[in-house]
């Protein structure tokens, strides 16, 4: 899979790419980052990228004609690749977000700065809006090496477990189980004896239904999501009934 990444500042991104899953997914060629700085395709002297808004007010806003040309210069015109604005004002990024942009061979990323963007690249140029969470970062960069991250880990054979990507929390919906390694015994404080068991029936069921308490403590509203789109046993609801039920009587224990 191919990123083309439209930033300022490039030098952010190498650090990160080279390590890790994503390093050795790149040395193994399933995945190509390129990055361009947008710079390069100003047109005066000084490279100019941003300019005051119209209107008045306070901050700089980046201008069209280096983004558009940037783009186009790399992708085509119009681009036949989906073209991605990394912005708060955008759809949130989610699991199944991810599932569906790893569908694509290319994807480009715009990032953001300053105050922020022209809209004329929104209307005209970009065909997709992605924010990473409900609060405001310096620039893109981040958000875009949160989407190439996620994306790249649903690449097959990128992950040595090829099972992974779909036990990951957030992958069925729910939060993740909890992991334990060894010592069995650390400070007094023991691994759960079913997973010591080699009962690999009893660890599945196990591993669900922690995944299921955690996810209702910490995050009932996926639980309700999960729900409506189906995606429920009828043990997983009868377990969780027998949750609602403890908290109406006492604490829940494991």
């Amino acid at each position: 899979m191919r990123f083309d990444v439209f930033t300022l500042f490039p030098e952010v991104f190498e650090p990160y790419l080279s390590v890790s899953v994503l390093g050795k997914a790149r040395e193994k060629g399933l995945l190509e980052v390129h990055l361009h700085n947008i710079r390069d395709w100003a047109t005066d002297k000084h490279r100019t990228v941003d300019d005051e808004p119209y209107g008045g007010g306070g901050g700089m806003i980046m201008k069209p004609e280096p983004i558009f040309a940037a783009v186009e210069d790399v992708l085509g015109r119009p681009p036949q690749t989906p073209v991605i604005l990394l912005t708060p004002q955008g759809r949130l990024f989610t699991q199944d977000v991810a599932r569906e942009l790893a569908q694509h061979p290319r994807l480009a990323l715009i990032c953001g700065r300053y105050e922020g963007i022209d809209e004329r690249v929104r209307q005209y140029l970009v065909t997709d809006e992605i924010s990473i969470g409900d609060y405001v970062l310096t620039g893109g960069e981040l958000p875009a090496l949160v989407v190439i991250d996620a994306v790249t880990r649903l690449i097959p054979g990128v992950l040595g477990d090829p099972d992974a990507p779909e036990e990951d929390s957030f992958a069925q919906g729910l939060l993740e189980y909890p992991h334990y390694t060894r010592p069995a015994v650390f400070r007094g404080w023991e691994v759960p004896e079913v997973l010591r068991s080699g009962d690999h029936a009893r660890i599945a069921r196990w591993r669900r239904e922690q995944a299921l308490k955690r996810t209702w403590e910490r995050r009932p509203d996926l639980i309700e999501k999960a729900k409506r789109e189906g995606r429920l046993s009828p043990e997983d609801l009868a377990f969780l009934a027998r949750l609602e039920q403890e908290r109406r009587g006492g604490p829940v224990h494991s």
